[in-house]
């Protein structure tokens, strides 16, 4: 139904629609009460359309009916026809497209604090080839907490800030692709939930600063916020927001997982002045993110220029943000890692299957790594350099339950993100039309008529019981393991089917590295303990991204 009101709302407001109606019902009722003296029923009709856009308008619970007055409330009725059409006649509602319904019912029901239960068991295949699930224990214990954290920084590097963190947090989202209101609501439920708001690529607002949570800042290629005249990176600007006591951790984005090696352009009409200040670019001139940093240009220099924001923010955590390509790129930044030793404080791994505003159908489809296979490369090589312990690393890529937490947490990951999963939060549709200013429920649009749907005070509760209680299922689910914190979650928890009769650990079914395994190979003093490192750990060079030539010559 969004996307039929989409359609039309291209050539004539959808939102004006109610009132079309009531002018015309308000035509219809002059015209037979002076042809027939007397027009009751339209005249009753049109005070009922009157009444009730004027009460949509005015309502707060849904964003919908802010924006589409009257017509909005077919949108509920075709859902409602659509889930019983659907569920008997045409398809599950675990269909993904990308989100399924029940996923997104599910993040609704927790934002919104309504029961979040199921009735009649569960409606996947259990016996069908990868279902996963996780081991309980029969002496289940109690946690007196949800509020999990993990501490950023405490690893031996020269940070002097540390960052308490939550084990869920907002990820990486512009002010630009989501709207003003959007952003003043997700700070705002950040604040008041203690959990961290990562700014996006798009630097920090006006907006993000009016609740005052905490930000992780984000800095891509276009050097948004600490950028000079000409797009580089300027040390001056930098540590004017890098020293806010809102900025908890700097993030460096290498990478994305919905467009990896792919810059951007914002075109200049889109440019407004708000968002040309906090960017540090000129109003109504396209805004460029180029695909790659020009600060510097080999892993060599990534490991100094994380220093250098290191120290230039007063010893804030600093790490970088990245979707696995070419495994030799990541070797080399292992490697130069080694040789300077210099660490990052953290690294946030960006699934393929992460969402944006905008990309090519080829790189949304068909390029990066997905999250598990991501992930999984990123701890194991570490802890093969006994270097995962002095680490941490956060993911993102379609969380949205406690499950999809356990999961990444068995996978190596301390913290998740969420990008989508707190869209939802917001009263998003998944309409998909994200990159065209129609957002039907004002999240991504920067058009104002369309953002007072979103009620910010309405949306800082919702995002804050979405985080709050997934955190407590978070925890329910701990606790049934016999475990105390997420941090004692292991790959020898989950269980995954292997096809329709197979079933296996997950660490034994993935291949987990021990510790200092990748460092005793590299020595000699032991086999490699993966083929992916035997195949393309000499190809890395800490001096260079390129592969070098085989020993042996090319393969």
């Amino acid at each position: 139904m969004h996307e039929w009101l989409q359609k039309i709302d291209h050539h004539f407001p959808v939102r004006y629609t109610a009132w079309l109606l009531c002018a015309i019902g308000l035509l219809l009722f002059g015209f037979t009460w002076v042809a027939f003296g007397r027009g009751g029923p339209a005249a009753l009709a049109c005070l009922f359309l009157t009444a009730l856009g004027w009460r949509d308008t005015r309502q707060r619970r849904h964003s919908v009916l802010r924006n589409y007055p009257v017509i909005g409330h077919l949108r509920f009725l075709a859902e409602f026809v659509r889930i019983e059409i659907r569920q008997y006649f045409i398809e599950s509602d675990n269909e993904t497209t990308p989100f399924s319904r029940t996923q997104r019912s599910l993040v609704y029901q927790r934002a919104k604090g309504a029961a979040d239960k199921r009735p009649f068991g569960t409606q996947l295949d259990v016996q069908a080839g990868g279902y996963e699930w996780i081991n309980h224990s029969i002496a289940p214990v109690h946690i007196a907490s949800h509020d999990f954290r993990i501490l950023i920084g405490a690893g031996g590097t020269s940070c002097t800030q540390p960052y308490s963190a939550s084990v869920f947090n907002i990820s990486a989202m512009s002010f630009g692709a989501l709207s003003a209101n959007a952003i003043l609501a997700l700070n705002g439920g950040a604040k008041r939930g203690n959990f961290a708001h990562d700014t996006g690529e798009g630097s920090i607002s006006q907006h993000h600063r009016v609740h005052g949570g905490d930000l992780i800042w984000e800095i891509g290629s276009g050097y948004f916020g600490c950028r000079d005249e000409a797009g580089r990176f300027s040390e001056e600007r930098f540590v004017t927001n890098a020293l806010d006591p809102q900025v908890k951790m700097i993030e460096i984005k290498l990478s994305q997982g919905a467009k990896p090696g792919h810059g951007g352009v914002l075109p200049g009409a889109k440019v407004t002045a708000e968002i040309a200040a906090a960017r540090g670019v000129e109003p109504g001139v396209d805004c460029v993110s180029p695909a790659s940093h020009s600060a510097f240009a080999t892993p060599l220099e990534l490991m100094h220029f994380i220093e250098r924001l290191r120290r230039l923010s007063g010893g804030k955590p600093t790490g970088f943000k990245l979707c696995i390509g070419h495994p030799w790129e990541w070797f080399a930044i292992c490697k130069a890692m080694l040789e300077t030793g210099i660490l990052p404080d953290f690294i946030v791994i960006d699934g393929a299957e992460g969402g944006t505003g905008a990309a090519p159908l080829e790189f949304t489809d068909h390029v990066g790594a997905p999250l598990q296979e991501g992930l999984l490369l990123v701890h194991n090589t570490l802890v093969g350099l006994n270097l995962r312990a002095r680490i941490r690393i956060g993911c993102a890529g379609k969380v949205v339950s406690a499950f999809d937490i356990v999961r990444a947490r068995a996978l190596g990951a301390d913290w998740c993100n969420a990008a989508r999963g707190f869209m939802f939060a917001l009263g998003c549709l998944q309409a998909q039309t994200c990159h065209s200013g129609h957002c039907p429920t004002g999240v991504t649009t920067q058009d104002p008529a369309r953002q007072r749907a979103l009620v910010v005070p309405d949306k800082i509760e919702r995002v804050w019981r979405f985080h709050d209680n997934t955190l407590r299922a978070l925890k329910e689910l701990v606790q049934a393991a016999g475990l105390t914190h997420p941090d004692q979650i292991t790959a020898a928890h989950i269980v995954r089917r292997v096809g329709d009769s197979d079933v296996r650990l997950l660490a034994h079914q993935l291949g987990f590295v021990k510790p200092g395994a990748l460092l005793a190979a590299i020595e000699g003093r032991a086999d490699w303990p993966h083929g992916v490192f035997k195949l393309f750990w000499p190809l890395a060079a800490a001096d260079r991204y390129s592969a070098l030539e085989p020993a042996n010559g090319p393969a």
